[in-house]
């Protein structure tokens, strides 16, 4: 069995804001009536913690769900743990109109961090990156240029979540808006 890569190899870049590529990470998209008692038991056991809110989401130590929509999640596993995983969502959710799927090989993770993150991410999406209206805790789909994502605002940057197969394209268009000498002061102080 080969051992599991990034889609980039790692890839970073330093700017005026910090892009890097998150280390393989487990992910699994949870589709169920989220209000069930049983998916709030499952989604905790899973993933550590309640299921989030409209826009929430929670990280800690590799384990972690994200609201995707009323009725999805993106459940964060220990890489090596996402197969398990769905087999105990699938266990735990039997008899209830719900679906797991592994889709660990199908994302690809960056970090954005920096004074700058915050300016570099509005450069590229259409999203309000305004501190008062992407606060941490907040989780959202959107696109950055061309291309869907997800973004999560954490204490210390910004986690970006996108296909495997425009990893590529997502970390040149970071780095480009990364560039040093490119902040417009937008946010000052990197609020």
């Amino acid at each position: 069995m080969s051992d599991a890569v990034t889609a980039l190899a790692g890839a970073r870049f330093d700017g005026i804001a910090t892009i890097e590529e998150a280390p393989v990470q487990g992910m699994v998209t949870l589709r169920a009536d989220l209000t069930a008692r049983k998916v709030g038991t499952a989604v905790k056991t899973v993933a550590g913690g309640p299921v989030p809110g409209p826009l929430g989401w929670f990280n800690a130590e590799g384990r972690g769900a994200a609201w995707m929509s009323p009725d999805e999640l993106l459940l964060f596993v220990p890489h090596g743990q996402a197969a398990v995983a769905v087999a105990a969502l699938e266990a735990a959710l039997k008899g209830l109109h719900a679906t797991a799927a592994d889709v660990s090989d199908a994302r690809a993770v960056f970090r954005v961090s920096g004074p700058q993150a915050r300016e570099v991410l509005a450069k590229l999406t259409p999203a309000d990156m305004a501190p008062d209206a992407f606060p941490p805790g907040m989780f959202r789909r959107t696109r950055l240029a061309q291309v869907p994502v997800a973004i999560g605002a954490g204490e210390d940057g910004f986690t970006l979540v996108c296909f495997r197969s425009v990893a590529g394209y997502v970390f040149d268009l970071l780095a480009g808006a990364a560039a040093p000498g490119s902040a417009v002061g937008y946010f000052p102080d990197g609020a």
